[in-house]
């Protein structure tokens, strides 16, 4: 079965068993568009579609309805533990899925909601398929800041599990062609509301024990949070792998995630050293027949001259954390559509900005392969 998207282009992908619609909405749509609504009513039928969020693209299924949410397990090809977030339209919705988190979460959520901010609270009992909380007395939640989403969420009047909609274990996607690239044929729809603003998924925060526990870093950055809560210890993101008997209790903190198709190793130190080692890294990759890229900065790109590398990438800007965020996944794309089989990145600093949510990303994309010059 072919899937073709508005304007007849086929998106079918290499295993289908759906027609996969696609809708092109305006940045500021309501949720009275007709793509916004036909996109609602398969989500209320228990079908599987991806949207726009201004973090990442999300594969939101009705999060009450247990067949529905295995939909985006078998899309994904996600394994069972791994917990999924819940979509809300608003604040309001929060009491019907779970039990108060408390004076720390309402105040996180009276700044950050609608925003890339996750919260972990007490699940309410038979409010939600134990599907979603992957058999955890908890659920992960938050609010969207993103027109297109908040006018499906609105339209579907339910709360939706959206995880990246990416093929599990691959760079999330960050436009909808990257959605089709990975999804298509496998599910129902996408709402193509166009690039994301942020780029990286949300932050993910738990209180527990008087503290803010950071379980996965992203948009809302530490700094951030430490500016809502004087007083209030918060807690960074554990850098540690999960054993194979352990239920993570956010998405992001247990399997290899964001990874491209070809060999990724980071390479750390300060730039002139990491320069010389990836450039010495690169001659002999190229040497026993590797396609090669360098994954750097702008600030940088001079120090890779063309040859060096098959396919060389400027990921942002360094004085601008925020530029690096937002290109990180569609760049480790790009080396897929190049056929790169080996690639070298620099590593940016952690200490301000979303620094250390794109470190995060990049160690598990590079599943440990880490160099030092």
């Amino acid at each position: 079965m072919s899937s073709k998207d508005m304007s007849g282009q086929d998106i079918s992908g290499t295993d289908t068993n759906h027609t996969t619609a696609q809708w092109v909405v305006d940045p500021n749509v309501d949720e009275h568009d007709p793509g916004i609504r036909e996109a609602a009513r398969l989500l209320l039928l228990g079908e599987t579609v991806a949207f726009p969020t201004e973090t990442v693209y999300g594969l939101g299924a009705d999060a009450r309805n247990t067949q529905a949410v295995e939909r985006i397990y078998t899309a994904k090809g996600r394994p069972s533990d791994n917990p999924l977030i819940v979509h809300l339209a608003d604040r309001a919705g929060l009491a019907d899925i779970a039990l108060p988190g408390g004076e720390t979460i309402d105040r996180l959520l009276d700044v950050f909601w609608p925003g890339p901010l996750t919260v972990v609270l007490p699940a309410r009992p038979g409010a939600l398929s134990p599907r979603v909380t992957a058999g955890l007395p908890t659920v992960a939640v938050r609010v969207p800041a993103h027109p297109a989403a908040l006018a499906l969420l609105r339209a579907a009047a339910a709360p939706i599990a959206g995880p990246s909609a990416n093929r599990s274990g691959r760079p999330s996607p960050t436009s909808a062609a990257h959605v089709r690239a990975d999804l298509a044929g496998r599910i129902a729809g996408i709402v193509d509301g166009g690039p994301c603003g942020v780029g990286l998924e949300s932050t993910v925060v738990e209180a527990v024990g008087g503290a803010l526990h950071i379980l996965r870093p992203g948009g809302v950055t530490a700094a951030d949070l430490r500016r809502v809560l004087p007083g209030v210890p918060v807690v960074a993101a554990a850098e540690h792998t999960l054993g194979a008997a352990e239920v993570p209790r956010a998405p992001g903190m247990k399997y290899a995630h964001y990874a491209p198709q070809g060999r990724l190793t980071l390479v750390e130190g300060a730039p002139g050293p990491v320069a010389e080692r990836i450039r010495s890294e690169l001659a002999a990759a190229a040497a026993v027949g590797e396609r090669t890229g360098v994954l750097t900065f702008a600030e940088h790109l001079g120090r890779y001259p063309a040859g060096f590398a098959d396919v060389t990438l400027a990921c942002g800007r360094l004085g601008d954390p925020a530029t690096i965020a937002r290109q990180l996944f569609a760049a480790l794309r790009q080396f897929d559509e190049a056929g790169v089989t080996s690639i070298f990145a620099e590593c940016c600093d952690e200490s301000s900005g979303v620094g250390a949510a794109v470190m995060n990303r990049l160690r598990k994309a590079s599943a440990g392969h880490i160099l030092h010059a």
